[in-house]
């Protein structure tokens, strides 16, 4: 449906110097399905978004959909924002304070190209209102409402229009956490219902954990990783991706043999382990080991099986559902998180047990850095 295919898009910062928000980005985002840009602030996901909105005009590159290019440098082509029928949400929802419900969402329909009839607006705005929950409230003074409802408004004004895709940048930022998760789950249920295409911004890996079909994650300017929520969070393929999305340990290792088509023995800063790697090493290779925190199984009594590690609690904190382990073994903490029954005093010794396939083995290569 969408076709991205090597964005470039660069601009002049207030000192004259080029940044390079978007760099080589290339994805494809099948009808129906929701896609996440993830990324820190500065990476180029926004700006990413404004090109295919339109708003921004890139250096170089195709963005099509349904074939049909929206912009091609090859081709000189570059369609108008208000021409390519994609709907937007943004952080800041631009709710008009004149207007009530029914208004705000009938007014792109009355302002657009296209003309319909006063029967028709009222038709397509109660469809939407009713889509998103506000066809009771659509005489109602628009900011008077919770900012969940204004979010759901500025949503079904987006709708009205029934464009092609959905562009929805971080539409949930401004709420407050409970809120925040509550509309997680309304947009889910919105998007999954209604077969919206979308492309989603945020800078929140739950978000995009819970949302997505498909994440890709930004770095840089550069998509660093595509695959499925998934993918991303299990089978991290750099330092960046593990790092951002989550939370980890990373031991420092050095690869000891191959034990199988896709995994190896290292020697680690904690002692010998079985991992799984899905890119090639050799022996001697320096990597990193990759194992979240409620991977790792404590036990009072040594266990059966490999990775094995034993080390003394040397801090814990109890967080309601589980409680976070520090585990000291020889100069190195590793975090481990587990059900709040297991109850070993701060000083007593416990064994880590961990395995294979959650131990992930990636190179240590990728930058941290800011785009736009």
């Amino acid at each position: 449906m969408l076709k991205v295919e090597a964005l470039y898009t660069e601009y002049p910062n207030e000192k004259g110097e080029v940044v390079r928000a978007a760099q080589n980005v290339s994805f494809d985002v099948p009808e129906g399905k929701l896609f996440t840009l993830l990324g820190p602030s500065g990476c180029g996901k926004t700006t990413t978004l404004r090109s295919i909105a339109g708003l921004e005009r890139p250096r170089s590159g195709l963005i099509s959909v349904d074939g049909v290019a929206v912009y091609s440098s090859t081709k000189n082509v570059f369609i108008a924002p208000n021409k390519r029928n994609f709907g937007m949400v943004f952080q800041s929802y631009a709710i008009w304070p004149h207007m009530n419900v029914f208004k705000n969402a009938a007014f792109p329909l009355e302002v657009g190209s296209k003309k319909f009839s006063k029967k028709q607006i009222e038709d397509k705005v109660m469809r939407v209102l009713t889509a998103v929950g506000l066809d009771h409230v659509a005489d109602r003074e628009a900011t008077k409402m919770s900012g969940g409802q204004q979010q759901r408004l500025a949503l079904a004004r987006a709708l009205v229009m029934e464009p092609k895709l959905l562009l929805l940048d971080e539409p949930l930022s401004n709420l407050d956490a409970k809120l925040r998760e509550r509309m997680r789950f309304e947009l889910k249920r919105m998007q999954r219902e209604l077969g919206l295409t979308t492309v989603y911004v945020t800078h929140d890996q739950s978000e995009a954990l819970a949302l997505s079909h498909e994440i890709a994650v930004m770095s840089a300017g550069q998509v660093v990783q595509i695959g499925s929520p998934r993918d991303i969070y299990e089978r991290p393929r750099n330092k960046f991706v593990a790092d951002f999305v989550g939370l980890t340990n990373f031991l420092d290792a050095t690869i000891d043999g191959k034990a199988g088509e896709a995994s190896f023995h290292v020697k680690s800063s904690i002692g010998a382990l079985s991992v799984t790697s899905f890119n090639d090493f050799a022996t001697g290779d320096n990597v990193l080991v990759s194992v979240r925190p409620e991977d790792i199984e404590l036990t009072e009594q040594r266990p059966e099986g490999v990775n094995v590690i034993e080390g003394v609690v040397d801090f814990k904190v109890f967080l309601g559902e589980y409680l976070d382990y520090q585990v000291k073994v020889g100069d190195h903490q590793v975090l481990a998180r587990v059900h709040p029954s297991f109850n070993v005093p701060v000083g007593g010794k416990v064994f880590m047990r961990m395995n294979p396939e959650k131990c992930i083995t990636i190179q240590d290569n990728t930058q941290y850095q800011k785009a736009a």
